[in-house]
């Protein structure tokens, strides 16, 4: 099976910690960002990464190589950062089956493997670990609408009045759908290509999506803060 992980992004709020480097290569907790990312997949069986880059993608090839602990990294490219679907169209044509996607800047100690038997046990064409937050959290972020059973009814990208507090926590099971998908996605206001434009995609065009709700944590880190707050819940 394999990981897709979304390294491209340029990292500009940790600053000046990207200005020589990409985010990927953070240190946190004396680990890249990556590797911590390498770890998570691999707990799940993953068997062969693939790696998308862009903003400064050799460091990553150089510090990397062609293997992370005997497992193959496949690396394709995202010159323009043009949105998560945008940056998983550019691997759909490198990836076999059912896959896992993690982004890139996400450190989880979570139950990542539930939403992987979620997926190959429900017949699905995509599984995301969401998690409920406050409504204020809601308001800014895009959410996830479910029925009883934990199936994806739809995503609302920041409503002002939040149907469900559940968002997206970086960690996905997808079928190879999604790639046509995130092709047939268009242009956000902000002039990205949005994964859950994607997701919604899928349903409209009666694919199953499954939740599960995240046991644990998984902590994004986008500015310095984030580094300090990550060390200290790995302490």
């Amino acid at each position: 099976m394999d990981g897709v992980v979304l390294a491209a992004g340029e990292g500009t709020r940790l600053r000046p910690l990207t200005a020589d480097k990409p985010k990927g290569l953070v240190e946190v907790a004396e680990k890249p960002l990556l590797t911590h990312c390498f770890e998570t997949l691999l707990s799940v069986g993953v068997d062969r990464f693939v790696v998308v880059v862009g903003y400064r993608g050799d460091d990553i090839v150089s510090y990397y190589g062609d293997q992370y602990r005997d497992t193959p990294i496949a690396y394709v490219r995202q010159d323009e950062q043009l949105g998560l679907a945008h940056a998983l169209e550019q691997a759909n044509s490198a990836v076999d089956g059912t896959f896992v996607m993690l982004n890139g800047d996400n450190i989880c100690r979570a139950n990542v493997g539930d939403a992987l038997d979620r997926h190959r046990s429900s017949d699905a064409s995509a599984t995301l670990l969401v998690e409920a937050v406050s409504r204020a959290e809601a308001r800014s972020t895009g959410v996830v609408t479910t029925d009883e059973a934990g199936r994806v009814t739809g995503l609302v990208e920041k409503p002002s009045d939040p149907p469900s507090t559940l968002v997206t926590r970086g960690f996905f099971v997808f079928e190879p759908a999604i790639g046509h998908a995130c092709a047939l996605t268009c242009p956000s206001e902000r002039g990205e290509y949005e994964l859950p434009d994607a997701i919604d995609l899928l349903l409209s065009a009666g694919h199953r999506v499954e939740a599960v709700e995240l046991e644990g944590w998984c902590h994004n880190v986008n500015e310095p803060s984030d580094i300090e707050a990550v060390e200290d819940r790995l302490s």
